[in-house]
């Protein structure tokens, strides 16, 4: 069963959303945070701190981490394959949101409210994660 990491990054109130693009694995086209596989030995928080720095450009020191929840097992299908997934949730603060420099796994990001992901179109259980950090 794949771990995963997602991480929500947060800014005056706001998370940062991200629309994946073709380049990746699954669910492309949809909206969710930073993610990854949590490879080999690496602990689920080193990993969304890599992530982060990959993804989205933004550097360890220039990370709070706020919040981190407890894993969430669940199972999708996705284009008629079933995924079973472990997902590690992660709350990082963020000082500075003009350092957001997207790499080829996304196409566009945004800066929005959590009660504002109703509009979106998301990777799996992304919205009931926010729910539960923000909650």
């Amino acid at each position: 069963m794949p771990k995963v990491v997602t991480c929500l990054l947060e800014n005056n109130g706001e998370i940062l959303i991200l629309k994946r693009s073709e380049e990746v694995g699954t669910y492309q086209e949809l909206w969710g945070g930073v993610a990854g596989f949590v490879e080999g030995n690496e602990e689920p928080q080193e990993t969304a701190i890599k992530e982060i720095k990959e993804e989205v450009g933004i550097e360890k020191k220039d990370l709070l981490l706020v919040k981190k929840e407890d894993a969430i097992k669940f199972t999708d299908l996705y284009e008629d394959k079933l995924y079973e997934w472990i997902v590690y949730p992660f709350l990082f603060h963020i000082k500075d949101r003009g350092k957001i420099q997207i790499d080829r796994e996304h196409t566009e990001f945004r800066w929005v409210k959590p009660s504002e992901l109703k509009k979106y179109d998301t990777v799996p259980r992304f919205k009931e994660i926010v729910l539960k950090i923000f909650g």
